[in-house]
């Protein structure tokens, strides 16, 4: 099947599926015993942590469902996960260098952040990041016993150079070893960095010889008019490691799978990967992640579709219910920033939100420096739980 089919196949996929942030009910998602739908009492909309509020793509039921009716849930092997990323990357980014051989299947994409870590840094050496970032990045980041120094982004949500070059030069004083671990789209701003920011990042990275770790799980989440550009494909990244799954794009955080992706100076760093780390995947995830990157991409199309909507839907809902909140569509993500300090609500917007509104974000400080003040909505619902916790927010500070 030549390109052009594919891109056909693609688009009539698409057009035969609906929006599938518009196919649950809340009294059916209540049902779920997942950690979104667990973590509070069920007079709360939770629109916090990262999961969607989606029926799963009928393709990734059928390779689990088949999976199991043929008892296959044993060790994860081969390439297939790693084949089909890369015919993803050639359909979607134009991206023709994510050679299988420089690929190993890692958990999940934060074991695998901490595994490449390991090969390019030692315990108190320093790790770059550009906050306010996922918070993880500092819980694990901490528990392996590497120094964070932060490189806050600039005006616009954007990678600042000088403040990059800055936190670099920090990093590597004494001569030890650093790491820069880009998050690229960026949680929570929902930033997606152009090719020209990217190569800017690989040429200050080389001149200070820090290696760069790119937490890529959000690639397939990209607003209309967006265009996601791996870090990996840019002049100068070759000795750089990167992350990436379907996790986020299929909604597959409890199948955990991921795949670390080496440039091609970085292969012998990812072929020191212990052998035993291959073993933490789960099979069935691995089996999941195949099939959506596959055969999932109409379903993918109508969801992103679903999320522009939602990005629109919310900015209008703001604009009228709460016009204080500064609130700007993100590129790429399903995730929004909401900036909330004209509200008054100290640093911690979100927990006025939960006690008045009985809705649940994630609160700003969460997220490092510049986190004060706001908090991140996750906009992967129905326009109507949207709606409703648009309506909950304002009455809680009494609009």
């Amino acid at each position: 099947m030549d390109r052009m089919d594919r891109i056909d196949r693609t688009s009539r996929e698409a057009s035969e599926e609906t929006n599938p942030l518009r196919r649950l009910t809340l009294d059916e998602l209540r049902q779920r015993t997942s950690m979104k739908w667990r973590t509070y009492p069920d007079d709360v909309l939770p629109l916090w942590v990262a999961e969607m509020d989606v029926p799963l793509a009928e393709p990734v039921v059928r390779a689990v469902t088949d999976a199991l009716a043929r008892g296959d849930t044993g060790y994860p092997a081969g390439t297939a996960y790693a084949e089909a990323l890369a015919e993803f990357a050639r359909e979607r980014w134009g991206w023709d260098g994510l050679a299988v051989e420089r690929t190993a299947i890692v958990p999940d994409v934060m074991l695998g952040v901490v595994e490449m870590l390991k090969l390019t840094t030692g315990p108190g050496d320093a790790v770059v990041v550009n906050c306010p970032v996922y918070p993880p990045f500092y819980q694990f980041l901490g528990n392996a016993d590497r120094k964070i120094v932060e490189a806050p982004l600039g005006p616009g949500h954007r990678i600042d150079p000088g403040t990059l070059e800055s936190a670099f030069r920090t990093a590597v004083a004494g001569g030890r070893r650093a790491a820069y671990l880009l998050c690229s789209p960026h949680n929570p701003t929902g930033t997606v960095h152009t090719a020209e920011e990217l190569a800017a990042v690989a040429a200050l990275a080389a001149r200070y010889g820090v290696r760069v770790v790119a937490d890529e799980i959000h690639a397939p989440v990209v607003a209309a008019g967006a265009a996601f550009v791996p870090y990996l494909s840019v002049p100068g990244a070759e000795s750089g490691l990167s992350l990436m799954s379907a996790s986020k794009g299929w909604n597959l955080a409890g199948l955990k799978a991921a795949l670390a992706v080496a440039g091609p100076a970085a292969a012998d760093d990812l072929a020191r990967l212990p052998e035993e780390v291959s073993h933490g995947p789960s099979h069935v995830g691995v089996l999941a992640h195949t099939a959506a990157l596959r055969e999932g991409r109409g379903w993918l199309d109508a969801l992103l579709a679903g999320l522009d909507e939602n990005r629109r839907l919310l900015g209008d809902l703001l604009a009228e219910r709460l016009p204080a909140v500064r609130y700007a569509p993100a590129q790429g993500t399903y995730l929004a920033w909401l900036d909330c300090r004209g509200l008054g609500l100290g640093d911690d917007p979100a927990a006025a939100f939960l006690e008045r509104g009985r809705v649940a974000l994630s609160p700003g400080t969460d997220f490092g420096t510049g986190g004060a003040g706001h908090a991140r909505l996750n906009l992967a619902t129905s326009p109507e739980v949207l709606t409703e916790a648009v309506r909950r927010m304002a009455a809680a500070v009494g609009r």
